[in-house]
């Protein structure tokens, strides 16, 4: 375990990054499975595959800036995501500030990024899952905009939609910029991040 190899005895903890999808070819590019591309575009950046099986989960560990690093794919499906998450963190113990939820969220337009410290669930049943079997909502996240349904399209419907080709290259640089700003959460934490990154990509800003 790359914990253990690099950090035996030292009080140095690890980062837990989680990305929130279901399992299934059938959700691979949807938008409720943002979470999971972007942990895929993070783990392709670092050269890591993330194949590891442990608490119904995909993971990979590497070392970042002198920092263990745990990436995790629940593979529980996205209702029942608090159960693997709750059991990574009772396995490697660290402070709540050193979890990062990554997810899709309807309530930010598509292209946008949102850090927070805390607060609900904006309605994601994933982040809901968590925030029930922590028993508490202190903890960061990075929301990933998907943006609202269409005309009278059903949230439900929306979200295990795939993305639409004109939508692609858009998607790529969220991507780029969300695992840039994980790589930041990890090294310069939550605080900057806010800073630097809650904002519209698509903006001249």
């Amino acid at each position: 375990m790359l914990f253990n190899k690099y950090f035996s005895g030292e009080k140095k903890q690890p980062y837990l990054i989680i990305g929130l999808g279901n399992p299934g070819r059938e959700y691979d590019y949807t938008r409720h499975n943002i979470g999971f591309l972007v942990l895929d575009k993070l783990a392709q950046n670092w050269g890591l595959n993330i194949k590891r099986i442990k608490y119904s989960s995909l993971f990979g560990e590497r070392k970042y800036n002198d920092t263990a690093v745990i990436l995790i794919k629940p593979q529980t499906y996205m209702n029942n995501s608090g159960e693997a998450v709750a059991s990574f963190l009772r396995f490697y113990k660290p402070s709540l500030d050193h979890l990062l939820v990554v997810f899709d969220d309807l309530d930010l337009p598509f292209g946008s990024l949102r850090f927070r410290q805390s607060g609900g669930s904006s309605g994601q049943k994933g982040m809901q899952s968590i925030i029930n079997k922590l028993g508490e909502d202190n903890f960061p996240r990075l929301r990933v905009g998907v943006g609202r349904p269409p005309g009278r399209m059903g949230a439900s419907d929306y979200i295990l939609k795939p993305f639409k080709k004109s939508e692609a290259e858009t998607l790529e640089m969220i991507l780029l910029k969300s695992t840039e700003a994980i790589e930041a959460f990890i090294s310069d934490g939550l605080e900057k991040c806010m800073t630097v990154y809650n904002r519209s990509l698509l903006s001249d800003g």
